[in-house]
């Protein structure tokens, strides 16, 4: 048996403090800003790819969409499915690799918010492997809503201030980090405690992108249009301009 990678062992144990994180806080604005892109037309077919607790697709559900959810830990779709039956919406979840999606040409738009899979990837390829999969799901004139790290913040900013501004109490707490300017990835130690109550620490691998990047990577894919904006916590628009101030960039990108 292959060791566990950090994001799976992350994972295993920390749905509920993951419900919890700062970072989990703007479902409600995402969502306002989700329904716009799709035209508010609920007869679409939504993939969430690395949805987690569910938290994106669930309130997509109550607002009418048919949402498929996909993630790699069973926890964190144990959860989700108990959320769900809690705001008494179905969706189908399952438990699936986003490297290698079994869907073709079956959604109408996928969505990838919160790391959900991309950047946490150990290799470039893996990540991209994601971004085909994705695109693979989508029908013909299919529309991909996702955000990655931003590879201009580190440039100018320091990643390891960033996150310690970022802990709130209870929520999982960044001991060290070090960016690598040949790689574009961070490595971080991070502390948490899990739903056990374990205390416990793991060194994480993220890959920041350059908008250039992901753009020369989606219009390798096919993709016609492809934006890229500011991602801003609950407030996603396409009004906000992309700085190096922000942790996040939001891409949108179609067929």
């Amino acid at each position: 048996m292959s060791m566990k990678q950090w994001y799976e062992a992350l994972f295993e144990n920390y749905a509920q403090q993951y419900d919890r994180e700062p970072f989990t806080q703007g479902t409600q604005g995402e969502c306002d800003f989700l329904e716009a892109e799709f035209n508010h037309d609920r007869s679409l077919r939504v993939l969430d790819i690395g949805c987690g607790t569910g938290r994106h697709a669930i309130e997509l559900a109550k607002r009418g969409y048919t949402m498929t959810g996909v993630d790699l830990s069973e926890g964190q779709l144990k959860r989700a499915r108990e959320n769900a039956a809690s705001a008494s919406v179905a969706i189908d979840f399952q438990k699936r690799d986003a490297r290698d999606l079994p869907f073709t040409g079956e959604f109408d738009v996928a969505i990838m918010l919160c790391e959900g899979g991309f950047s946490l990837m150990e290799t470039d390829e893996m990540n991209f492997a994601i971004l085909r999969s994705a695109t693979r799901a989508l029908k013909e004139e299919g529309k991909f809503v996702f955000t990655a790290l931003n590879g201009l913040f580190p440039l100018f900013q320091s990643v390891e201030k960033f996150h310690t501004s970022q802990q709130a109490d209870g929520g999982s707490t960044f001991l060290k980090s070090s960016f690598d300017l040949m790689t574009f990835r961070d490595h971080s130690a991070v502390a948490y405690t899990d739903d056990a109550g374990k205390k416990m620490t793991l060194n994480c691998n993220e890959r920041y992108y350059m908008p250039s990047e992901i753009t020369w990577l989606l219009k390798s894919l096919g993709y016609r249009t492809i934006d890229v904006f500011g991602a801003k916590l609950g407030k996603f628009s396409r009004a906000d301009e992309l700085t190096p101030t922000d942790f996040e960039m939001l891409v949108i990108a179609e067929k």
